[in-house]
């Protein structure tokens, strides 16, 4: 979560490049959240028009910033400075649908690690 310095005050040169960064990474996601659109709406045989599509990107890049905002206090409020999957269920929370996916995602990636864990100190064992 590169959110640091986004918004605040000091460094002039330090806010310039702020805004440089913040302008490509939403010319970035405009276009792939187009991309996006126009290969659904192709799928579906629908034409959408382009200022729906702009509009729609837009929306979704600020709630993007918005997400990553509410990760960043999540886990500072956790006393961490990372992000984990726990922040992110907790998120969505007001969505019982995407969290119920979301738990069950987390939950596929603990029991692959835990696999993977058991594997690991197989081949250790064995190479010993």
């Amino acid at each position: 979560m590169a959110m640091e310095g986004v918004g605040g005050s000091g460094g002039g040169s330090s806010d310039v490049e702020n805004d440089l960064e913040m302008k490509l990474l939403r010319d970035r996601f405009r276009l792939s959240a187009i991309s996006i659109a126009e290969s659904q709406a192709n799928k579906s045989g629908m034409e959408v028009s382009n200022v729906v599509v702009a509009c729609v990107a837009d929306l979704a890049f600020k709630y993007t910033e918005r997400l990553a905002k509410d990760l960043q206090l999540f886990s500072q409020h956790a006393n961490r400075k990372s992000v984990n999957i726990e922040d992110v269920i907790l998120s969505a929370h007001r969505n019982e649908h995407l969290s119920g996916l979301l738990r069950t995602f987390s939950n596929d990636l603990k029991a692959k690690d835990r696999q993977f864990e058991r594997k690991r100190k197989k081949s250790d064992k064995t190479t010993v």
